[in-house]
């Protein structure tokens, strides 16, 4: 048995802190792998955002969670043709403080234009804007890819970022294989309860 990929814990945190009827966000729709998770996790009574500045990956979201609307388990939908880091103005004013996950998974589109790639000043933006829309408890995941051109400098921000977070404000965990520098990686931050 080996370790969960970092997917793969970034899904299981997740899963820890959300509950159906909860609101999520896919900051990052990509091929929809995510929003069908965090889909799946809060049901017809929740609500699910999904950004992408690629109307191919939302075209891919939609077709991912298709299924899901068929049976009926799709929350509430809303994809959105904008960068991530316009969250805050973009979701509704009844979800600030009250969303349970964000989930990022940076880099490019697979299969689509690998030149498209997320930026550090967008990201930071967008994860500063995730942590003031959570509710104490809830989380951020972000998969961090240092392997492909401009992956490398932006997960040296996102970690920056992470570790000058306040610890009254934020727990910070790092999930990362130190043998393989380039291999994706892992960032999770947990709003504090008290904060």
């Amino acid at each position: 048995m080996g370790f969960l990929s970092v997917l793969g814990m970034a899904h299981k945190w997740i899963a820890e802190r959300t509950h159906p009827g909860d609101i999520v966000i896919d900051a990052t729709a990509g091929t929809g792998v995510d929003a069908l998770a965090l889909a799946t996790l809060v049901g017809p009574k929740g609500t699910l955002y999904a950004f992408d500045i690629q109307q191919d990956a939302l075209d891919r979201t939609r077709t991912r969670l298709a299924a899901l609307d068929a049976d009926g388990r799709l929350p509430a939908l809303r994809l959105l043709l904008r960068s991530h880091a316009e969250m805050a103005a973009a979701v509704a004013p009844e979800a600030a403080g009250n969303v349970a996950a964000v989930m990022f998974n940076l880099g490019y589109l697979p299969g689509g234009d690998e030149t498209v790639i997320t930026e550090p000043a967008t990201t930071i933006a967008a994860l500063n804007a995730a942590l003031s829309l959570l509710r104490p408890g809830g989380i951020v995941t972000c998969v961090l890819y240092p392997g492909h051109p401009g992956g490398e400098i932006e997960a040296a921000a996102v970690e920056a970022w992470a570790s000058q977070l306040p610890g009254a404000a934020a727990a910070a965990m790092l999930y990362r294989q130190p043998q393989r520098q380039t291999a994706p990686y892992l960032i999770a931050v947990e709003k504090r309860r008290q904060a």
